[in-house]
């Protein structure tokens, strides 16, 4: 008989007065879902763009230097190169990290390393410790690629300075006089000169110290390839923005603005070592161990700081941090015009990469709206305990 045959007479039944029970027809179930392909969780891996991307920016700087008959150099900064440091870096914040937990942990400087080792061995799993490593060599090679593009632009775009055009804006823009000099007669060239000197100056120290911080103590593997990616994503659409715009910045153009401040600051020697090394570059590159630092549009100081204040404040960095942070943000872009770094166009430019950094990381990490999901998560976690505290009344 065909099973809907079943159905009719049951049908058939039930409306000639005699109570029947329905017929119930369970559907199958559903089946288990699959488990994800190799290749989507590949692509759900939070560090997947920033590696292909790092690799990529790397293998293009190699064929560039071939390419151009260019010599590749590693970037010196504060505790010598950067292979030497980043790792230096990440170790200092690891072994900090365990100092404070252990400590906090015990109350108490007795049985501190073993309570450190006890850490490691529980927290800190080969997986951690490999997405910390993967970050900041991947930071790395996008770093020492920036550099070395950057160093390569005066033999590329040399004949194509825009430096005029953009000092005529900044005139315009300022009813007839330039924003440097107005900064100086407002602020005075003084005290204020080496305040600002010294914000200018840390930036170097800032970028690499908050990148190892963040992958070191931060658990998330996602917020630290947010981060590493963004700051990457900094340097090459930063050395991109070099090739389309090129200047050298104000002071370099036209020192005699620049006449009346101070020359014993720190920003007046790292400009005094630019200028050295660009001469060097231009006179024999491959003689020289020295790179090509000087590049106006778009600032790489407002984007990287920039990235650094959007960053932690969408993460939810403690308030006073953050308006220490946004200050310290305030400080280096009155920096860059007062000291003829750069143009008001390139600072603008600077915070057009930062944001796109940013929005690119996010998108790329699974981070896109995390305010959103940390609120909704928030949310969840107090009406759960809210309820359980009913239940136990």
């Amino acid at each position: 008989m065909d099973p809907r045959d079943d159905v009719t007479l049951n049908a058939a039944s039930s409306g000639s007065g005699t109570m029947s029970a329905p017929t119930v027809i369970e559907k199958p179930e559903s089946p288990p879902a699959a488990p994800r392909s190799a290749w989507s969780r590949v692509l759900r891996w939070p560090y997947t763009f920033l590696l292909v991307f790092s690799i990529a920016v790397g293998v293009f700087t190699v064929w560039a230097s071939y390419y151009l008959d260019l010599p590749l150099r590693d970037p010196e900064g504060f505790l010598g190169p950067a292979y030497v440091r980043l790792p230096a870096l990440g170790l200092l914040f690891i072994g900090g990290g365990l100092a404070v937990q252990a400590f906090l942990q015990t109350k108490s400087f007795r049985g501190l390393w073993s309570r450190a080792v006890t850490i490691v061995r529980t927290e800190w799993s080969w997986s951690r410790l490999g997405h910390a490593a993967l970050g900041l060599i991947a930071f790395y090679v996008s770093y020492v690629s920036y550099r070395n593009l950057k160093s390569f632009l005066p033999i590329v775009r040399e004949d194509v300075l825009h430096d005029a055009d953009l000092m005529k804006l900044d005139h315009f823009l300022f009813f007839g006089h330039y924003p440097a000099l107005v900064l100086h007669d407002v602020l005075g060239t003084g005290f204020i000169a080496l305040i600002l000197s010294t914000i200018y100056v840390s930036y170097l120290m800032l970028v690499p110290v908050s990148l190892a911080a963040l992958l070191v103590l931060n658990r998330d593997v996602s917020l630290g390839a947010w981060y590493a990616t963004a700051l990457s994503l900094n340097w090459i659409l930063g050395v991109a923005s070099y090739y389309m715009i090129p200047t050298l910045g104000p002071v370099f153009a036209n020192q005699s603005l620049f006449a009346d401040l101070p020359d014993d600051s720190g920003v007046a020697a790292l400009q005094r070592s630019l200028a050295h090394a660009r001469y060097d570059v231009l006179s024999s590159p491959w003689a020289t161990e020295k790179i090509h630092g000087i590049a106006g549009f778009a600032s790489l100081h407002v984007s990287v700081v920039l990235t650094a204040c959007l960053f932690f404040a969408i993460v939810g960095l403690n308030k006073w941090l953050m308006r220490g942070l946004w200050v310290y943000f305030l400080g280096t872009v009155l920096a860059t015009i007062y000291f003829g770094w750069h143009y008001l166009a390139d600072d603008v430019g600077g915070a057009i990469i930062a944001v796109l950094s940013i929005a690119i990381g996010a998108a790329v990490t699974g981070n896109w709206g995390y305010r959103k999901k940390r609120k909704a998560e928030l949310r969840a976690a107090k009406s759960a305990a809210a309820t359980d505290a009913t239940t136990a009344a």
